[in-house]
């Protein structure tokens, strides 16, 4: 007997954190911020990358509020207990929507943080929306010109970047990939990708186990695929070259971007090449680290993402 797909609220896990939900853009955002978290401090907000959800900030939530900022982590459009609609994940609508929920939280403006494809979604509001930008964190995620142009002249890259790209463009097999065995890709995904000795830890165990769950709930994987579907359709129709002409720009903002030195997926490369686009950029790595840095060494993250706060 087929057991029932989980129901999203069952991401609201229980912790030293509250849960609430922030109406943005058209939609409704499930929200988490630490029970001590402070509305007037200045906003940092976190944005998770392909198949998670808030809770990959589980390690950086208290270390913020503790050093003095309201820190909020969410699920992006299409995950975990947020809104899923069946379209907006373009680089427009996404970027509107960091937008629309810094407004809502209540601030002007937000210094983001983002890994992944929530680092894209940082690049694009800072560029789209910088009045309300004070400065970006990334981390395994390059500024799109700059991923565009690796997988286009880098053998190595395009080698480690496009076949698992291309593969989730397929319609319907792509959604069952994900969610086939109880979402035992996320296991596969997690172990390629992560340092060898973060797959050793119980936090590691944690890790597979939530994010399998997540991906299971009714939706999320048909958008999250959204998101990489857009990225490459749209490099063959004029909304996507009108978006990346408008990327094409420099930030004018403090940048700290970070990769695991065992990152295989994302390389040194890219990140390097990301300085053309934010000149103020304060590039990192993190030795034995892979593509998740912010879980598998957060003692060493929170460091550098408090010293670029606070610089």
């Amino acid at each position: 007997m087929t057991s029932p797909p989980p129901d999203p609220t069952l991401v609201r896990f229980d912790g030293p954190w509250r849960h609430f939900d922030v109406r943005a853009n058209g939609l409704r955002f499930h929200a988490v911020e630490t029970e001590h978290g402070i509305a007037d401090r200045p906003l940092v907000l976190m944005l998770h990358g392909f198949g998670e959800f808030w809770w990959s900030w589980r390690h950086q939530l208290s270390a913020l509020t503790d050093a003095g900022y309201r820190a909020v982590a969410v699920d992006l459009r299409g995950y975990g207990d947020s809104d899923k609609p069946p379209r907006g994940y373009d680089g427009w609508t996404l970027a509107g929507d960091t937008y629309a929920l810094i407004r809502a939280l209540g601030h002007a403006s937000a210094s983001l943080v983002g890994h992944a494809d929530g680092g894209l979604v940082c690049w694009a509001t800072a560029t789209l929306h910088p009045t309300v930008v004070d400065r970006v964190t990334v981390l395994s995620s390059p500024h799109p010109q700059a991923l565009k142009n690796g997988v286009l002249f880098n053998t190595e890259e395009r080698s480690a970047f496009l076949g698992p790209f291309l593969h989730n463009q397929l319609p319907r097999i792509g959604e069952r990939r994900l969610t086939r065995s109880d979402g035992v890709f996320i296991d596969e995904y997690f172990r390629e990708r992560a340092g060898d000795a973060w797959r050793e830890t119980d936090d590691f165990s944690a890790a597979i186990k939530n994010n399998r769950l997540a991906i299971q709930i009714p939706g999320v994987a048909h958008c999250s695929l959204e998101y990489r579907r857009w990225a490459f359709r749209s490099q063959f129709r004029t909304d996507g070259w009108r978006f990346l002409n408008l990327m094409d720009k420099a930030l004018s903002i403090p940048v700290l971007a970070v990769r695991g030195r065992d990152d295989h997926y994302i390389l040194d490369s890219l990140m390097a090449d990301s300085r053309r686009w934010a000149p103020q950029m304060d590039y990192q790595t993190v030795a034995g680290s892979g593509h998740f840095v912010h879980q598998e060494a957060p003692t060493e993250f929170n460091r550098l993402l408090l010293n670029h706060l606070a610089d």
